[in-house]
Order: C-alpha cells, then sequence, then structure tokens
C-alpha cells in the first residue's frame, strides 16, 4: 500500500470537508428557509416583543451561519490553483466551525421562538436548554472525548483500509 504524499492528503482533507460543509449546509438553508417565510405566516402578527426578539437572533444567526458555511467555496475560487490548499483547509476548518456555532444559536433561537408561542415561557426556555445541550453534547462533548479513546492517530482517515490502486 503507497502512503499518500503532504499534497494528496491537503487535496483529501479539503475534499472530506466539502463533504462535512454540504451536510451543514442543507440544514441551515433548510432553517434560514422557514425563517425567512415566518413573518409572512398569519400567525406572526400574534407574537409578543419577546418572540421578535428571538426571532431577530435565530434569523441573524442562519444568516451568519449559512455565510460561513458557504465562505470555503468563494475562499477557493479566490485561491483557485494557487497551490494553496493548506491555507484553505485551515480557513475553511474555522469558518466551518463557526458557521456550526451559529447554527447552534439559531437552532435554539428557533426552539425558544415556537416553544414560547405555544407554551409557557419558563418550559420553552427548559426545552430550549434542554436542545442546547442536545447539540453540545452531539458536536462537542463527544467529538472531544472521542479524540482521547484508543491510539493517538494524527489522521483518524488511516482507520480506513484504501485499495492499493489509490
Amino acid at each position: 500500500m503507497s502512503k499518500e504524499t503532504e499534497k494528496q492528503r491537503w487535496q483529501r482533507n479539503f475534499a472530506d470537508l466539502l463533504q462535512e460543509l454540504r451536510v451543514a449546509q442543507t440544514g441551515v438553508q433548510i432553517l434560514f428557509a422557514f425563517l425567512l417565510t415566518l413573518p409572512f405566516s398569519n400567525g406572526f402578527t400574534e407574537t409578543t416583543e419577546f418572540q421578535r426578539d428571538v426571532y431577530i437572533v435565530a434569523l441573524l444567526a442562519a444568516a451568519a451561519a449559512t455565510a460561513l458555511i458557504i465562505s470555503p467555496v468563494a475562499f477557493h475560487r479566490a485561491l483557485f490553483r494557487q497551490g494553496r490548499k493548506p491555507e484553505l483547509v485551515r480557513f475553511a476548518h474555522r469558518m466551518a466551525s463557526g458557521g456550526l456555532a451559529f447554527m447552534l444559536v439559531s437552532m435554539v433561537s428557533a426552539v425558544l421562538l415556537i416553544t414560547d408561542f405555544v407554551l409557557e415561557r419558563p418550559i420553552a426556555f427548559v426545552l430550549s436548554a434542554l436542545t442546547g445541550l442536545w447539540f453540545l453534547t452531539f458536536w462537542l462533548a463527544l467529538p472531544f472525548a472521542r479524540r482521547s479513546w484508543g491510539e493517538e492517530d494524527i489522521d483518524d482517515e488511516d482507520d480506513n483500509p484504501r485499495s492499493e490502486s489509490t
């Protein structure tokens, strides 16, 4: 089995990151589209000032998440064929992380908005906090806890056998 070159590794890392961003992008775009249409629904006029403020937070966080998650594509276009893949991968990683943070804020805010509209506010706060903890568990706590399991390996992709022809 041949060992990949550093250039091939950066290329693979970028391709892997783009795949991850495609998943996140779909989720944030669906949430953003929902939030964009909400003020035009009949029941929106019945919202309180607090609910409208939460809506603005959710909307702006979804917009920020969208911008950050899509930004690696624009960065790639600007650096295309300049041999700066390591810089691009590092930038894309930071933007993806920031995009996920804004997506978390938007998701929790959207849950707070909806639950505050249909339930009592204290229950809405509890459910929203639990939602935030749920996301943080799967997006932060488990991945970081997993980092210390098993062997220390710089590249977790080596766990997957590759064909000799690659």
